[in-house]
């Protein structure tokens, strides 16, 4: 019965690895699609994926230049009014930062060549 017992948990293992890479290569025809690359995330995959999406359809929306103001306004309000508040965008083609953030709210990505960095802090309420 061991043996049995081992084989099933192997072969589930190996379903589960071919499971996932068929994800991670869906993503990754996503992430071409939009010109997008991760370059650091501790974000869940759909939250990954609709900050793609904004900032793609904000980008396709600018006439010429990049309105890095815009775009970053654009991608905290919609972080903010779907997933709460404190949502922080920083927005540029070249910048440095250091940030702290909660966790799972955390994505520094590229689409074109425009860098962005978008994280979320927790908000305490003020002791008076």
């Amino acid at each position: 019965m061991e043996g049995a017992e081992l084989e099933l948990e192997r072969r589930s293992r190996f379903l589960n690895s071919l499971i996932e890479k068929k994800k991670a290569k869906e993503h990754q025809e996503q992430y071409d699609k939009l010109n997008v690359r991760v370059r650091a995330s501790d974000m869940p995959i759909p939250l990954q994926t609709r900050a793609f999406k904004c900032a793609r359809d904000q980008l396709d929306s600018m006439p010429g230049k990049l309105d890095s103001k815009r775009l970053a306004l654009a991608l905290k309000k919609e972080f903010d009014s779907m997933y709460g508040p404190a949502w922080h965008c920083i927005v540029g083609t070249s910048f440095g930062s250091y940030v702290t953030h909660s966790i799972g709210g955390f994505l520094y990505f590229s689409i074109d060549k425009v860098y962005i960095l978008l994280f979320k802090t927790a908000v305490e309420p003020l002791d008076h």
